[in-house]
């Protein structure tokens, strides 16, 4: 390896530390252990590695602005862009300009000479812009964990997002539910990859079959209407649905509103017909399947088990075609429970009103900001992860308590 070839993400993977740390230790800075800076200075030696010093005026000269890399599907997306209002707010706090990237991103190179930082929201393992966005020489925040091989991000801001959707499914069974169903994200975020496995392992931890079909990243209405069409005309048995994607749930009320499903309760009378009527047609306990690939390339039926539907058959080998759209196969008036696993207008707004985790998206913006807002002032340190709340709001799409 000669010294042209030897870059910072070099030394950072030969001495098991991080970029960002790399950086500070050779150039005197941040808050590294001794015994860790001496161990990075001896491996950039070994392997030849010469700065920059271009890069590092570059690095070294504040711009008064800092990047924002948001998904492709943003711009139609009310959680994202709450989001984006919450970091432009908090950025402008410490005096930052806050400059929205292209969706394709750039050559980490030139980003790094236009802003002081990056905030990376939701990095995605086929975001093909992500490596680079991380490697830019800058320090990065991500809102949630980059679960790619490229090198880690200086801070990230992160939600428990299995405790999220385990709290979705506690509260759809305590309302009667027994045969609850995900209308999962497909994709490789943090995210989207949290709740197709928490789907699994709550399911078996409760003894409780949890029907998953994979629905693209940012489903539209219209697509978590089709998927869950296809999912009760597979499985009539299913009462209640919750719907991962940010503002597909009034898709599924339309598809229960056609199929004679009434959302917002479920009688013991018709939970049992219900589940007679799937025995009786051979339904499997287990439904998964794609509905389809994302627009934007974030296609995947992989439901963070190992297991994925193939050929757009229920892989228990249920009966019905999952892109039947005919009429009702449960009882007429059977109950139907709906959550969704984001809050937004279209969840608060619909008839109605659908139960759903809060992620205050506003202020995960703003904690975002102001992570990498204390990065740059030196008021935190690098490689620092702070935790973000959410809550449960319940309204009437899961019937009232008790």
């Amino acid at each position: 390896m000669t010294s042209r070839t030897v870059t910072l993400l070099d030394v950072a993977r030969a001495a098991g530390v991080s970029k960002s740390t790399v950086s500070d230790a050779l150039q005197g800075s941040g808050r590294v252990a001794e015994a860790t800076r001496d161990r990075v200075r001896a491996v950039a030696e070994e392997l030849g590695y010469r700065p920059n010093s271009a890069a590092r005026r570059l690095r070294r000269a504040s711009t008064g602005a800092v990047g924002l890399h948001l998904p492709a599907t943003a711009t139609r997306l009310d959680y994202y862009m709450n989001l984006a209002f919450g970091a432009v707010e908090r950025a402008q706090e410490d005096g930052l300009d806050m400059v929205l990237l292209a969706p394709s991103g750039a050559a980490g190179g030139r980003i790094a000479s236009r802003v002081d930082g990056l905030l990376v929201i939701d990095p995605e393992r086929g975001d093909s812009a992500v490596p680079g966005l991380l490697d830019a020489g800058v320090p990065v925040v991500t809102g949630e964990r980059y679960l790619g091989p490229a090198t880690g991000p200086s801070g990230a801001v992160v939600c428990d997002n299995a405790a999220s959707l385990t709290a979705l499914l506690d509260h759809v069974t305590e309302r009667g539910a027994r045969r609850p169903a995900l209308l999962a994200p497909s994709g490789s975020s943090a995210w989207a990859t949290a709740l197709r496995a928490t789907a699994g392992s709550w399911g078996r931890a409760h003894g409780v079959a949890v029907t998953l079909r994979t629905v693209p990243f940012a489903a539209t209405p219209a697509e978590a209407e089709a998927a869950t069409r296809a999912l009760l005309a597979a499985d009539p048995a299913v009462d209640a649905v919750i719907c991962a994607p940010d503002g597909s749930a009034p898709g599924v009320l339309r598809a229960a509103a056609a199929l004679g499903r009434k959302v917002g309760a479920i009688s013991a009378s018709g939970a049992s017909s219900a589940h007679e009527a799937s025995e009786a047609r051979g339904t499997s306990s287990a439904s998964e399947a794609s509905c389809g690939s994302s627009r934007n390339d974030r296609s995947g039926g992989n439901d963070g088990t190992g297991r994925t539907g193939e050929g757009g058959r229920s892989e228990g080998g249920g009966p019905g075609s999952p892109g039947g759209t005919g009429a009702a196969t449960g009882p007429a008036g059977a109950g139907l429970l709906v959550a969704s696993c984001v809050d937004g207008t279209a969840t608060r707004g619909a008839e109605p009103p659908v139960t759903a985790v809060d992620l205050h998206p506003t202020a995960y913006g703003r904690a975002c900001a102001e992570l990498l807002c204390d990065i740059l002032a030196g008021r935190a340190a690098p490689d620092t992860v702070r935790r973000h709340s959410w809550s449960l709001e319940t309204r009437a799409s899961t019937g009232p308590p008790g």
